[in-house]
């Protein structure tokens, strides 16, 4: 039995970045190293980035804003065998909302300087958090169908598949 109702958010900001399209962008933040990119607040959220110069890691929430249909199940970049897609990455969600842990390397009024960016310039920024290893970090057991494939990460780079 579904939810009916409509979700609505409106971006704080928008992220900028070297990436002009989907294709070539790196495909997760630790294959972005040394990728510079800025992060453009909104300035009526200017006030709420009080304190968070403090913290070297902060977690970005955007909009896909170019992906296309969401099949519910998709070929990732890492394998050549179609999965579900709530055991992915892909940017062609139900909901298309990303997320990556970036580098914070100063702020000066409402722009934001960040490294390790794997996101499209132009992409809407949705909410900031900070980046706290203790609640954020896990040792996981397991990785599923990617056991094996995250060799290949820092060359697999978007090819265009998840974009308009």
């Amino acid at each position: 039995m579904g939810l009916n109702m409509e979700i609505k958010y409106r971006p704080i900001g928008i992220i900028h970045s070297p990436f002009k399209e989907p294709r070539g962008t790196p495909i997760q933040t630790s294959a972005a190293r040394g990728i510079e990119g800025v992060v453009e607040i909104f300035p009526e959220y200017t006030e709420g980035l009080k304190d968070l110069e403090g913290f070297s890691h902060i977690i970005l929430i955007y909009h896909f804003h170019l992906s296309k249909k969401h099949p519910l199940k998709v070929k990732p970049y890492l394998d050549d065998q179609p999965h579900g897609v709530f055991a992915t990455r892909s940017p062609a969600r139900p909901n298309p909302i990303g997320l990556s842990v970036v580098r914070l390397k100063r702020i000066e009024g409402n722009i934001l300087y960040v490294e390790d960016v794997d996101v499209v310039d132009g992409t809407p920024l949705l909410d900031i958090k900070p980046y706290v290893p203790e609640f954020d970090l896990k040792n996981a057991e397991s990785t599923g169908w990617l056991e094996g494939k995250i060799r290949r990460l820092h060359e697999a780079r978007d090819d265009g598949r998840f974009s308009r």
